[in-house]
């Protein structure tokens, strides 16, 4: 399978440097503080907030919590896939080492990003679902949300915004597909950023990628991170307009 042409075109038709597609809603959900939507190119992600609110679970008994873990919100992540979202029906939408390693990311990025110091006592739950799933799964779960996180009116630093890059054929590429992600030989990063402040919040990576080389896939995720913030922001804008209009 040849993933990048000579004339330099992958397999879906894009450039090295093109992201897919990008569609996003925000406001999806009534019962939900915030939620949105985002279709990136066949990858489809849901995101609901709910908080801040009352501490539930081992921090509420308030015996085995820190002070300073009080002074700030909690940030609870639930990622999941939906069984129908691959071709190969999974069994374990939940628990398995990948939706571990990716809730785990997604929490210490809001931590990150919320002003958490404005909910002491409390707690902001972020849940995510996969119900489609092509590529660059993980990124398009930051993205959607930041967006749920801002529908929900929770107060961050910027928009976070994120997108995976990888190496074949010796070049750099964006936003990577899932049947680029099946090839063993490809390496794939993937960047969360604060893109005001420049900040990298997460910075991901599977396979192995040259030194040499490092700069140029970091780049090329970074490139894509602002060229998907350009959508995000569109997105906003969009649902503001539309609350004002009704």
């Amino acid at each position: 399978m040849e993933l990048l042409s000579e004339e330099g075109f992958r397999i879906d038709g894009r450039k090295v440097n093109e992201i897919r597609r990008l569609s996003c809603r925000l406001g999806i959900f009534d019962r939900a503080d915030g939620s949105a939507y985002v279709e990136l190119g066949n990858t489809r992600v849901i995101a609901s907030v709910h908080g801040p609110h009352d501490i539930r679970g081992s921090r509420s008994g308030g015996g085995s919590s820190s002070k300073g873990s009080e002074e700030k919100a909690a940030i609870s992540c639930q990622y999941s896939m939906a069984t129908f979202s691959t071709s190969d029906r999974k069994k374990r939408p939940r628990g398995d080492q990948r939706s571990i390693e990716i809730t785990n990311n997604l929490k210490q990025v809001f931590e990150s990003a919320i002003l958490t110091e404005l909910y002491p006592h409390s707690q902001i739950d972020i849940h995510l679902e996969v119900i489609q799933s092509d590529g660059s799964n993980y990124a398009a779960c930051v993205n959607a949300a930041s967006l749920a996180i801002i529908h929900a009116g929770i107060p961050i630093k910027d928009i976070v915004c994120a997108c995976s890059s990888g190496f074949i054929n010796g070049k750099p590429i964006t936003d990577v597909n899932y049947i680029e992600e099946s090839v063993s030989t490809t390496p794939i990063m993937t960047i969360a950023m604060l893109p005001k402040d420049k900040q990298i919040l997460s910075m991901e990576s599977s396979g192995k990628i040259h030194i040499d080389n490092l700069n140029d896939v970091m780049a090329a995720a970074i490139e894509g991170s602002k060229d998907v913030l350009s959508i995000m922001k569109q997105a906003i804008l969009s649902h503001i307009q539309e609350l004002k209009g009704s």
